[in-house]
């Protein structure tokens, strides 16, 4: 099906995105605010406003409070990564990673509720198997081999990320569908710039922005150029799929991220350690491996 295709470019591409992130986070935001770095995400989506007006000139057609909601969509988008951002300062990709699982979870209740999408069984199964293995993937063993300390951190960032995604995505779905494609990617863009100028506003990331932008302009732009074209490619791809699929459904193809940030990480850490660092030792892909057998088992279970 020509959806399942859409909807599987989300989580290659943003496997891909995760790395990077990661290689940005580690190499120009390691003394500064992640907050900075959407500055770029937002920037990209005000490059392309003028490019869909012109395909898309009817963009008032949700009217003011449709538009004032998308764009609000938007805002919770860039909120979300900015959490998303925060654990990524201080944990491994393929950690931080799993923990996307919440949004289908999120988006499955939402769904129900607001769009009348129903869940069978199986799909609750396997909505169960994702949780378990991004709760397995967030406990660090000691040398004993006994769990010896719960993420809470990293857990509490990653599931309100999630939640936030879950709504955004609903919110984009039920426009996306009354309205059109286009039209409701505008305003999101539109809520994510407004995102953008709120963090300009403040002085501190201004002036972080601005430093960093004249100390590595060369560097800085290029990789985050590239890695936010990528990340865009999959958030449209999968946007564009919840056209034809139910929310539930997408966001369950959207889950398996994790086996790919998983897969990047490990041949990232054995052709090029400088710029992939995973955990290669016996426990820790053993742990994850399960994680993801899990994951994928679960994925599984709710697209069949």
């Amino acid at each position: 099906m020509s959806w399942l295709v859409f909807a599987l470019s989300g989580p290659v591409l943003w496997a891909i995105s995760v790395h990077l992130d990661k290689y940005l986070v580690e190499r120009f935001f390691k003394d500064s605010n992640v907050a900075v770095l959407l500055v770029f995400t937002a920037s990209i989506g005000v490059v392309l406003l003028p490019f869909i007006w012109l395909y898309e000139p009817d963009v008032t057609a949700p009217g003011a409070a449709g538009i004032a909601v998308i764009a609000f969509s938007g805002v919770l988008y860039m909120g979300a990564m900015l959490l998303y951002l925060q654990a990524l300062q201080t944990e491994e990709a393929s950690v931080v990673a799993p923990f996307f699982q919440a949004s289908p979870l999120f988006g499955y209740g939402l769904a129900y509720l607001v769009l009348g999408e129903t869940l069978s069984g199986r799909q609750m199964v396997g909505g169960a198997l994702i949780i378990t293995g991004a709760l397995i993937v967030s406990l660090k063993f000691g040398a004993s081999g006994r769990a010896s300390r719960f993420k809470a951190r990293l857990a509490l960032l990653m599931l309100a990320c999630g939640f936030a995604l879950a709504v955004s995505t609903l919110i984009f779905k039920i426009f996306a569908i009354r309205s059109e494609f286009w039209t409701t990617t505008f305003w999101l863009f539109v809520g994510e710039a407004l995102f953008g100028a709120g963090l300009l506003s403040i002085r501190a990331y201004r002036e972080q922005f601005f430093t960093l932008l004249r100390t590595n302009t060369t560097a800085l732009l290029s990789i985050n150029a590239s890695n936010e074209l990528i990340n865009l490619g999959g958030g449209l791809g999968s946007r564009y799929a919840l056209l034809f699929a139910p929310l539930s459904i997408v966001q369950a193809i959207g889950s398996t991220t994790t086996l790919f940030v998983f897969i990047f990480g490990v041949l990232l850490s054995v052709a090029s350690p400088r710029l992939g660092r995973e955990n290669l030792s016996g426990r820790e892909l053993a742990q994850k491996g399960i994680a993801a057998v899990l994951v994928a088992t679960g994925v599984a279970l709710v697209t069949r």
